[in-house]
């Protein structure tokens, strides 16, 4: 089945009528159960996204194969100080290393942020989340949310609709790395963690219920409000045995030193934390630098480099040396000074899109001011990928309006090894994020014709 028969379908079924009962429906659901990014609605359209299960089986296949890079990157990083200078951490960073986290995986939940164009069977990872991969039960919620619409009801007369939930695996690796962490498989004490006035709050308030739903005790704390005494990290009296970390560690770290209550508490194994300190290896984004860059293509398999090839945008540490782009050796410098219509210059430790500097929207000498500060605090030169766009429906002053939005596909990962659920955000800007113009986060469906 061709998805411009099924994209076409559901927006025919868009009627008068039908369109004003699924956006009253949509608005009351968003409102009902907090599915709000800070105080903006998470959806602002009337259609899911589609995926055939060829192309979601496509997806998770070659996911898979850069998956297995990544954790040789990793694991060679973790074995090799010198390979892991390629990686651009901070020595503080350098010292969190060495705490063990009492568990396999240096990041159990993770999500590659990507851009799929079907037409022409590219898939291109531009960041790998490996630190705190948000959305998982947004998306869920999502789901049930868009099933529930009056379109979807005549949609679904004539096509299979598949969700992609993620909450399930989400828990199952964090009662994972507690059972290798703890030794036993006792219930933990949950703690989601991160700032109160952040913009994603509202989507700890799902996971803390769905957590309870399955018989587990979790509270959400914030860093500025934990103790740490007696061997017991503590949230007024609740112990936490068990952190789903959702603040980012350099936050943590930099507001509230290295002796910060949950730093001690997991170097000294009181807590359990995932994703640990560890997962900042694969999080920063020279982690597709060390990917891509041919000093390292000795590391790989020749499957494995034929999917980084095929799916990795060529990336580079900012810096002064000799490389290659394309088989031929460029000084690295002049040449991003150069190629600035197609490059991207992006933070190596930054997050929703800060600091990023798109090339062929930036002047000259603005360009070449920011490559020039890149020299000094560490970033990645990325080349352009293509967008993809979609149309999606949405309605304006009671009339339908379908209007082309540009869409990333970023699948979450789990265990490091295999991808299970896919968020997708939709934007009228070329810088993918919820908060960009046209923002909107929408649920991932598979579809199949009757």
């Amino acid at each position: 089945m061709e998805l411009q028969d099924a994209i076409p379908r559901y927006h025919d079924l868009l009627t008068g009528e039908v369109a004003a009962e699924s956006q009253a429906r949509l608005d009351a659901q968003l409102r009902r159960r907090g599915l709000y990014f800070g105080e903006r609605p998470l959806c602002t359209v009337l259609r899911p996204r589609f995926l055939t299960p060829e192309q979601y089986r496509f997806i998770q296949t070659r996911a898979r194969l850069l998956l297995q890079a990544f954790d040789k990157a990793y694991h060679a990083a973790m074995a090799d100080a010198a390979f892991r200078a390629q990686f651009g951490l901070f020595e503080w960073e350098e010292d969190l290393l060495r705490y063990d986290p009492g568990f396999r995986d240096p990041s159990p939940n993770s999500r590659l942020d990507t851009f799929f164009l079907p037409e022409k069977n590219e898939l291109w990872c531009t960041e790998y989340n490996a630190e705190s991969p948000a959305a998982a039960a947004y998306n869920d919620v999502l789901s049930e949310v868009f099933y529930s619409l009056p379109v979807m009801r005549e949609f679904l007369r004539r096509y299979e609709v598949r969700a992609l939930p993620a909450r399930h695996s989400v828990l199952h690796t964090l009662l994972d790395a507690y059972a290798q962490w703890a030794g036993r498989r006792d219930p933990p004490r949950i703690a989601i963690l991160d700032w109160r006035e952040v913009p994603t709050y509202s989507e700890f308030v799902l996971f803390e219920h769905y957590f309870k739903t399955q018989g587990l005790e979790c509270i959400i704390a914030d860093p500025r409000e934990v103790e740490y005494r007696h061997g017991r990290l503590l949230a007024g009296d609740f112990h936490i045995t068990l952190i789903y970390k959702r603040v980012l560690i350099t936050e943590l770290i930099v507001r509230g030193g290295r002796e910060h209550p949950v730093a001690r508490a997991v170097r000294d194994g009181a807590a359990c934390m995932v994703n640990p300190f560890r997962c900042k290896i694969l999080h920063k984004k020279a982690s597709l630098a060390v990917l891509s860059d041919e000093r390292n293509a000795g590391l790989f398999t020749a499957e494995e480099h034929e999917a980084i090839h095929a799916h990795v945008p060529w990336t580079r540490r900012v810096e002064e040396r000799r490389t290659n782009y394309q088989g031929r050796p460029v000084d690295l410098i002049p040449f991003i000074l150069e190629r600035r219509e197609r490059l991207v210059l992006k933070p190596n430790d930054e997050y929703g899109g800060k600091g990023v500097v798109l090339g062929w929207l930036t002047p000259p000498s603005e360009w070449e001011r920011a490559v020039r500060a890149a020299l000094s605090d560490p970033h990645v030169v990325q080349e352009r990928v293509s967008l993809p766009s979609e149309p999606y429906p949405r309605l304006v002053d009671g009339r339908v309006e379908v209007t082309d939005r540009m869409l990333d596909t970023d699948p979450f990962v789990f265990y490091g090894a295999y991808v299970d659920c896919c968020l997708t955000r939709l934007s009228t800007e070329a810088l993918m994020n919820v908060t960009a113009g046209g923002g909107s986060q929408v649920p991932t469906f598979i579809v199949a014709a009757r």
